[in-house]
């Protein structure tokens, strides 16, 4: 079957699109972070990504909510920081530098999903309802919940690259990704879990070992 989308295309896309107080990885440049060329790094990983995700059997697409000051913004890989960066793209073989400058910075939320996907060795891709990092207007470095328009964006985006990639399934973390995902693939098993933020450990813990077969215990998750 001929694929509508291609990854050069998806990549464009996301390119060609700005918001206000919201930062576009694949298109800005953060002034106190990032090298020179960053957004060309991160657009080039992610087309590498998606190209090596069209190759293989896509188990599912985990997706979060927008990008956070401390993971995506600086990565440009959905609930991915520093710390877990070489992690991701060693699972799809692909070999780069980091794009920011500096000491690695973690993320609460990267670091829980990280430590149940260490564990699963089926093939997921990462993403989020929107697609960039929205701040707060005169404060870049802060997180806010993305707008109406923003929301249309990246759920044309998410559909794109749900028809060029085919998942199996979708797992959608927290309320504001089910609400989308169940609304924008009826086709498909969507699976809610809780986001990890806010006491939600224990929850996200229990969604994510119902599909995959892992139990997450006080110090280390684990396979059942």
């Amino acid at each position: 079957m001929r694929k509508l989308f291609s990854a050069d295309h998806i990549v464009a896309e996301l390119q060609n699109f700005e918001f206000d107080n919201a930062f576009n990885p694949y298109r800005d440049v953060c002034q106190a972070y990032d090298h020179e060329k960053s957004a060309d790094m991160r657009a080039e990983i992610l087309f590498e990504m998606l190209v090596r995700a069209d190759e293989k059997a896509v188990d599912a697409i985990w997706i979060g909510r927008d990008l956070g000051y401390r993971g995506g913004r600086r990565t440009g890989l959905a609930l991915t920081d520093d710390v877990r960066f070489s992690s991701h793209l060693k699972r799809w073989g692909i070999d780069a530098s980091r794009p920011t400058k500096g000491q690695p910075v973690a993320e609460r939320t990267a670091s829980i999903v990280w430590d149940f996907l260490d564990l699963i060795e089926k093939n997921i891709f990462l993403w989020n309802v929107f697609p960039f990092h929205p701040h707060a207007p005169y404060d870049e470095f802060s997180n806010r919940t993305h707008n109406a328009a923003e929301r249309r964006f990246g759920e044309r985006v998410l559909k794109c690259i749900q028809e060029f990639i085919r998942p199996e399934k979708i797992i959608a973390i927290g309320n504001d990704a089910s609400k989308v995902a169940v609304r924008l693939f009826p086709e498909l098993k969507v699976h809610s879990i809780r986001h990890p933020s806010y006491g939600g450990q224990a929850e996200i813990a229990s969604g994510i070992s119902k599909i995959y077969s892992i139990e997450k215990n006080d110090r280390q998750p684990r396979l059942i």
